[in-house]
């Protein structure tokens, strides 16, 4: 039953301390793309610790599962988990750590389901606001252009992405202005944003108690805004794209002293474009990225360390 403690154990350290060794860096502002796959593996590591330490309390708590789990292992292997001298609380913790798994799933569940009927909402109101054309099919037009007095642009997600943007804008942003804006929409579109959104906001309000979680709620918002802005300066630099994120937004007081709640990282946004901190180089990059690759796979080695030791 020591593997079972060992994975919890590593599942809680990593949930407690990952947060804060990522605080401390600075390259994930300068990195946003690799900083996002760090912290999916980070989470990753941390569900596959309390899923294979479910599934040892679960195998020591339960014959059935035992003989599924163990079925094509030799009885060394067996002999060295140390399963048949369970204590009694494998099952007590083998079903808090499977109530835990139903949990997320129904917060995944919940936060999609309530992604699509806003996004059934906002089509619906697309419909309204710019009206097919005779011959036209729903969705068929992967860019709406809309009439009104503000400037704006979305992404909308859905079987078929479409980008969304106001007269307004056509009128404030011009030439390399607008396609900035553009490319960053379609930043988003294209890495599949949403769906990263949608697993931080369920694992988030789920267990809003467990530090990594929060983080990784937090950061993803942030992160993928500056992997879109990146996107976009890449292709018609960063003082075009911090120029289209001013005149996108300066009506909306988000460059004042008390900027807007959901727009307060704007003037962030704007400054890291400007500034143009230097990028890691190549290798710096691939030994985080390989680094955060290998984080899901200690759990598996803890995991794996005692039929190992068995079969040699």
């Amino acid at each position: 039953m020591w593997v079972s403690l060992a994975l919890l154990a590593l599942g809680v350290v990593a949930a407690v301390a990952a947060p804060r060794l990522l605080a401390r860096a600075d390259w994930p502002e300068r990195e946003p793309i690799v900083a996002l796959w760090v912290w999916q593996c980070v989470v990753a590591a941390v569900l596959l610790s309390f899923a294979l330490s479910m599934t040892f309390s679960a195998a020591a708590a339960w014959q059935a599962v035992r003989g599924h789990v163990f079925a094509p292992a030799p009885q060394a292997v067996v002999e060295a988990y140390g399963l048949a001298d369970h204590a009694p609380w494998s099952a007590v913790l083998a079903a808090l750590l499977a109530c835990g798994g139903l949990w997320t799933a129904a917060m995944l569940t919940r936060v999609v389901r309530r992604a699509r009927a806003r996004r059934r909402r906002r089509r619906a109101e697309l419909l309204v606001r710019a009206p097919l054309l005779p011959g036209e099919e729903p969705g068929s037009e992967p860019l709406v252009l809309l009439e009104g007095d503000r400037p704006d642009a979305w992404w909308l997600p859905g079987a078929a992405p479409r980008l969304v943007i106001t007269t307004a804008a056509l009128r404030r942003l011009k030439g390399r202005q607008l396609d900035a804006v553009l490319a960053h929409e379609q930043g988003h579109a294209r890495a599949r944003h949403d769906w990263l959104l949608h697993c931080a906001s369920a694992l988030a309000e789920g267990f809003p108690r467990i530090p990594v979680f929060a983080a990784f709620h937090a950061e993803m918002h942030r992160l993928v805004e500056l992997a879109a802005d990146d996107a976009a300066s890449k292709r018609y630099g960063r003082l075009t794209t911090a120029l289209a994120l001013v005149g996108l937004n300066e009506d909306r007081g988000v460059f004042g002293p008390y900027p807007a709640a959901p727009d307060a990282q704007l003037p962030q946004r704007v400054n890291r474009l400007l500034t143009a901190a230097p990028r890691l180089t190549p290798g710096h990059r691939l030994r985080l990225t390989a680094a955060a690759t290998l984080a899901p796979a200690v759990p598996l080695l803890v995991a794996l360390a005692p039929g190992l030791r068995a079969l040699n």
